[in-house]
């Protein structure tokens, strides 16, 4: 196993979904100055981070997953709001928020317990369901967060869409897209 490799497991966002918020990207783009913009194949929601791992770990932690979300059926999920991480005049996360549902936090909670059953370290943060959609303030003037209320565009018209899968990835840095999808596990319908 490559030791520059990291993996997590995410919930898979549909292409329909990865190319609406691509084009809302692209007009937010013009009004927020960020260094890098993440791919839109590469949109998803973390729900455990792994690091780099042992091949024999990460099947452990793969199979104690697959048990973990066996009788969860697929459910609704909307992206309505923008926020950012870090440093208020100048973040390190712009990102698309998921509404709070009861759903999935349940699935974050499973994929999490079966990840720390297979022995991984993990991050003890609040779970904070968001889509990362770009990387380090550029911007000549301080990020004015204020101003992300006068330009988001779910605020009034939210993206739904319907969540069916986890997806443990692998993180390529010399690639773009630079996420790959090593195994998946739907859920029932």
């Amino acid at each position: 196993m490559n030791r520059n490799a990291h993996f997590f497991y995410a919930l898979r966002l549909p292409m329909e979904t990865k190319i609406l918020l691509k084009e809302q990207c692209d007009r937010l783009k013009q009004q927020l100055h960020f260094g890098r913009w993440v791919h839109h194949e590469d949109y998803h929601i973390t729900l455990a981070f792994l690091g780099n791992a042992e091949k024999s770990q990460l099947e452990q932690s793969a199979a104690y997953v697959q048990k973990a979300l066996m009788d969860v059926s697929s459910f609704k999920l909307s992206i309505n709001s923008l926020g950012v991480f870090g440093k208020k005049e100048s973040p390190r996360i712009f990102w698309a928020g998921a509404a709070n549902e009861d759903k999935l936090h349940e699935v974050r909670k499973l994929v999490y317990e079966a990840c720390y059953q297979a022995q991984f370290k993990l991050e003890s943060r609040p779970f904070s369901p968001h889509i990362t959609l770009a990387r380090k303030w550029k911007g000549e003037n301080e990020f004015a967060k204020e101003k992300l209320v006068s330009i988001d565009p779910f605020a009034a018209s939210p993206i739904q869409f319907s969540a069916t899968e986890v997806v443990l990835y692998q993180t390529h840095l010399d690639r773009e897209p630079k996420y790959e999808s090593i195994q998946v596990f739907p859920f029932s319908e």
